[in-house]
């Protein structure tokens, strides 16, 4: 019989033992029992055979204290000669860990070229696991080479779902044969390592230069290699036209496929005849394979490494990919390019946002089972161990602009339910007429958007109330407005969205054995909580983001188990630089939350942040991640001195540049035992 057991992730030393009434278990002996092998963070396997009926029961035993951490919950198995295979899951209920969260580029080690890399998440492994923490969590590291300007530090705008960003290369790995110009490469490094900031355009620079000289040296002979051969016959289905989409990038000095002339359509067969008679453009072709199997092999490894030491790695998977992409290149079919996705107005944008990324053809993707989905989560699976879906509402309806429009005001969601002119006189006794759509003075000043596929249909606008459309009313048709308006946002479309959700994302869960975590944050209609609740989906949830506006700030003690428990994403102020936004707010947390009495202190004080960081800990989320500057900002000597150059983007801002990195290096960090203690002592 073979069985399979899912667990949470277990520590270092921790393994999954079967004991039992037989020898072969242990005769109930814990230290004598049958250890399971490790398949992945969260599963383990045996092979057993019995001749006679036994019970047992499988547990968590520590290898080192050799002691039981914990016992299977429920009766015991029954195991017979004739048993079928077992697929056991051992519960989550009570299982809890704590992490960081810290973009790649955000690293700094002595051995870094300038901006944070893979190498470099072994260094903070080491901290991470000394600190007891479980989980290092990371935004998306794919390939967003598009300009070679500074605007290709946004991480979220990827040319490729696939490929990883040769900026994240560890050069140090790879050194040089010729000794003069490794010389000169790292004396250019470790100047621009030292600034406080990243220099995107020069890093790029030296690191595209770096990997040029690399594969005139070791290129040929490394794509020779079993294992090159092992990689890309694994991966050849996007590598090669990821390959081929940088070379014509360069060339048309572009990633405008449509400006390629006779490239401008994906023709594999083509492609590859070109190649063939095209020295410059195999060259490109093979550089970019060395590249990615570098990154990959590099990659792979720390993932590995971490596994050694108790620690997994959580990514994050965009919900958009770019315009100008090898996706939307090859398969442009399964994407609405005349659209462009956003968010309606929240906490981050009272005039919503708008991130450019062409909107899904959801039908064309249903067709063979959400394949391209599903693809892009095994590749993750490579790497990580658990991932974080990015804007997870998207997988319910998602925010479509007009391509005309910059902001996102005008934008629908979609799918949507809109109305008819008669349903809404009918129903909530608005009357509606062609003025309210025609706007009189500026482009916005409407209260309703006509319907893209039926143009006798009709999607109230977002924030309406602060037009004067809206003020024009009379008092009579601003209450049935109001009326309509919440039924449509708030009501109209629960079972609607609860059922497109449903349909795409219990086959994307269930492709990898990752633990799944959706940023559930913005306007969330009721519905989802209860799917990812369904699907074991971790929420996020943010103490100063309450997701009832009845309240300023969530009480810690009532948030869900299966949530991730945070005090601020990459979109938000850090903890410090917060406290100085609003004195109002801060004024109230210090009384309500943290109940001290008088005024709350100008800054955020280290012993503060410490009990900020405790009752986060503390808290009954199956997970806390905290930024490494909120880490920090309980330690006065090793905090940034300056709050404001702790914040990694500001969303309102659709042209920050993301260039945020720590102070201090890794190397440094691993050095303060007395600050790690400080976090042991929180985590427990």
């Amino acid at each position: 019989m073979k069985t399979i057991v899912k667990t949470p992730f277990l520590k270092k030393n921790q393994v999954v033992i079967l004991s039992g009434e037989t020898a072969l278990l242990g005769n109930w002996q814990p230290e004598k029992a049958l250890p399971l092998q490790q398949l992945s963070p969260v599963e383990w396997t045996a092979e057993v055979s019995v001749k006679e009926s036994v019970e047992c029961k499988f547990a968590i035993y520590d290898t080192v204290s050799k002691t039981v951490v914990r016992w299977e919950d429920g009766e015991n198995h029954r195991l017979d000669p004739d048993s079928i295979d077992w697929y056991i899951h051992f519960g989550w209920s009570d299982w809890k860990a704590a992490g960081v969260a810290i973009p790649v580029f955000s690293l700094r080690s002595k051995k870094s070229f300038g901006i944070g890399e893979f190498s470099d998440l072994s260094l903070m492994v080491d901290w991470a696991a000394e600190c007891g923490m479980t989980v290092i969590q990371i935004l998306p590291i794919n390939d967003t080479t598009i300009t070679r300007t500074w605007t290709d530090s946004y991480p979220y705008n990827a040319i490729s779902i696939y490929a990883l960003n040769p900026m994240y290369l560890g050069l140090s790995e790879f050194p040089l044969k010729d000794k003069a110009k490794l010389a000169d490469y790292k004396a250019k490094a470790e100047t621009l390592n030292a600034l406080a900031e990243i220099d995107y355009e020069q890093t790029l620079a030296l690191k595209e230069s770096y990997l040029h000289d690399l594969f005139n040296e070791t290129g040929e002979s490394t794509l020779q290699s079993e294992e090159f051969k092992t990689f890309f016959a694994k991966n050849e289905k996007w590598l090669f036209p990821y390959a081929c989409f940088t070379h014509f990038r360069d060339k048309f000095k572009t990633a405008d496929y449509n400006e390629w002339g006779e490239f401008a359509v994906y023709n594999k067969e083509k492609l590859e005849e070109e190649i063939g008679k095209n020295k410059a453009l195999k060259t490109a072709v093979h550089s970019a394979f060395f590249t990615q199997y570098l990154l990959d092999k590099q990659l792979v490894e720390v993932r590995e490494y971490a596994h050694r030491n108790g620690v997994v790695l959580k990514g994050d998977i965009p919900i958009g990919v770019s315009r100008a992409s090898v996706e939307t290149w090859v398969e442009p079919h399964l994407f609405n390019l005349d659209a462009q996705t956003g968010a309606p107005p929240d906490d981050f944008s009272a005039t919503g946002q708008n991130w450019g990324f062409p909107t899904y053809n959801w039908e064309e993707m249903a067709k063979d089972g959400y394949q391209w989905w599903q693809q892009r989560f095994r590749k993750m699976a490579d790497y990580f161990d658990a991932y974080r879906i990015d804007h997870i509402l998207g997988f319910f309806r998602i925010w479509e602009i007009p391509m005309e429009y910059k902001e996102g005001l005008m934008g629908c969601f979609s799918p949507a339910l809109p109305f008819w002119a008669d349903e809404m006189r009918n129903d909530f006794g608005f009357y509606f007429h062609d003025s309210m759509i025609n706007p009189k003075n500026y482009t916005e000043d409407v209260l309703f958007l006509r319907d893209k596929q039926d143009p006798y249909r009709f999607h109230p606008r977002i924030a309406a109330h602060q037009t004067d459309a809206y003020r024009d009313l009379w008092y009579d048709q601003k209450d049935a407005y109001n009326r309509l308006y919440n039924n449509f946002f708030y009501y109209r479309h629960n079972n609607f969205w609860r059922e497109q959700a449903l349909r795409k994302l219990p086959a994307l869960v269930s492709s990898t054995n990752m633990l799944a975590c959706g940023e559930d944050l913005g306007m969330i209609p009721d519905c989802v909580p209860a799917v990812m609740n369904e699907l074991q989906i971790l929420s996020l949830e943010i103490q100063r983001m309450p997701k009832d506006s009845r309240v300023r700030y969530i009480n810690l003690n009532t948030i869900p188990y299966r949530s991730v428990c945070t005090t601020a994403t990459h979109d938000m102020s850090p903890l410090r630089l917060w406290w100085r936004e609003n004195r109002d707010n801060t004024q109230y947390y210090y009384n309500q939350m943290l109940w001290k009495g008088g005024a709350a202190p100008e800054d955020l004080t280290p012993e503060l942040c410490r009990q900020i960081l405790y009752n986060h800990v503390h808290s009954p989320a199956m997970l806390a991640i905290i930024p490494l500057q909120d880490w920090l900002s309980m330690n006065g000597m090793l905090r940034r001195a300056n709050p404001e150059e702790e914040r990694i983007n500001i969303p309102a801002n659709p042209r920050h540049y993301w260039r945020y990195r720590m102070h201090l290096s890794l190397e440094e960090l691993n050095n303060e035992k007395g600050f790690i203690n400080e976090i042991k002592a929180i985590i427990g």
